[in-house]
């Protein structure tokens, strides 16, 4: 491939990336409707209308969530308020550890690409936001700050589905 066809093949792939993540890093609550999305190996989208449990989670600019571990049963619709008690920008995001390592590479590959997805929650310093799921298979899964650098220094957690 002669080198300007392959920039032009490179910039219009990120381009593509960076708007199929939508937009970044605002502070808005992701609670989408149920079946907005398609299941996910550790669940989908929850309705507000069906939270069963509230789980408090601090995020902080040491790289750790407190709490690092949550337990939930199968079925369980979870509403998350994530509170940033850091100075800079931090976000929760729930998958298996394969997906958000994988994330976590292209948010390392392309640091500016912006991303809005229902299993995420950014939060700027100071702030709180919301995520609601539901937890509808059996498993450990993970969350994490993706945020480059923040994963690499270990800012992840674990979710335990009975």
């Amino acid at each position: 491939m002669q080198p300007t066809l392959l920039l032009m093949a490179l910039t219009l792939g990120a381009a593509s990336l960076a708007q199929a993540h939508g937009d970044a890093h605002g502070t808005a609550p992701h609670v989408s409707a149920p079946g907005a999305s398609a299941p996910t190996p550790f669940g989908r989208p929850g309705d507000a209308a069906k939270v069963s449990r509230t789980v408090a989670v601090a995020m902080h600019d040491t790289m750790r969530f407190s709490p690092a571990s949550i337990e939930v049963r199968r079925g369980e619709t979870v509403r998350f308020v994530v509170t940033n008690r850091g100075q800079v920008l931090h976000e929760m995001v729930l998958g298996t550890d394969a997906d958000l390592r994988q994330h976590a590479a292209l948010m390392r590959k392309f640091p500016e690409m912006e991303h809005d997805d229902p299993n995420m929650v950014h939060v700027k310093p100071g702030a709180t936001g919301d995520l609601v799921w539901l937890f509808d298979q059996a498993g450990e899964f993970g969350f994490a700050c993706l945020i480059p650098g923040h994963f690499e220094a270990g800012m992840t957690g674990k979710v335990v589905v009975k």
